[in-house]
């Protein structure tokens, strides 16, 4: 079945890493590597970070709910100091947003499909400008729905108007990607973006470099 959408992770394939800013944040503080990613992990969805991502809860709410979490794993950190530096260091990589208007151009319909946040300021000035690159944008704090939950992958094809089958997925987290191929979706791990591109190239068949 012909290839007829692409549907691009923003955060580690858009964007800079946020995973990065949490190695460096922990670095920095004294936490353990990978201290805050296993901490959300085992939280799940009854954690703070996820009701965030799922706007579940306001970001004032959400800082206290999340110092708590880490303080009762038994570490200690400021949520404010780390969201601002997400929110900073996160920038678009203009390698992918070429690839994007490229995509367009060709007739290809293009989507974005994140877990985010409702905020303001910066970050939300970034999301109205990303909006622009994309036909459809799908964020987890608007749906309630959260990568890895199979719902939010059907959301984005049915925009899209699109089956699975006819769209490719990008993302930078493994367990995220395996949704999107068990409902039939071609999937791309972005560790390298240029690699990345070159992958989804194979696919596509027009440049994107």
């Amino acid at each position: 079945m012909a290839i007829k959408a692409v549907i691009f992770d923003l955060g580690g394939v858009v964007l800079d890493s946020p995973l990065e800013v949490l190695a460096r944040y922990e670095a920095r503080i004294g936490l353990s590597p990978n201290f805050l990613n296993r901490l959300i992990a085992q939280r799940g969805l009854d954690g703070a970070w996820s009701r965030l991502e799922r706007g579940k809860m306001g970001m004032e709410e959400f800082f206290d709910a999340f110092d708590a979490e880490v303080a009762a794993a038994g570490g200690r950190i400021s949520s404010r100091d780390l969201i601002a530096e997400i929110t900073l260091d996160t920038q678009p990589r203009p390698p992918m947003l070429e690839a994007i208007r490229r995509l367009r151009a060709a007739g290809f319909k293009v989507a974005a499909l994140t877990n985010n946040w409702l905020t303001d300021g910066p970050y939300a000035e970034r999301m109205d400008l990303l909006r622009a690159e994309f036909d459809v944008f799908v964020e987890s704090s608007r749906t309630g729905l959260q990568k890895p939950d199979p719902r939010i992958y059907q959301v984005a094809c049915r925009e899209l108007e699109i089956r699975p089958e006819e769209g490719v997925f990008l993302d930078d987290i493994g367990r995220n990607l395996k949704p999107a191929r068990q409902l039939g979706m071609t999937t791309i791990r972005v560790s390298d973006p240029q690699a990345a591109l070159g992958e989804l190239e194979g696919i596509v068949g027009i440049a994107l470099q």
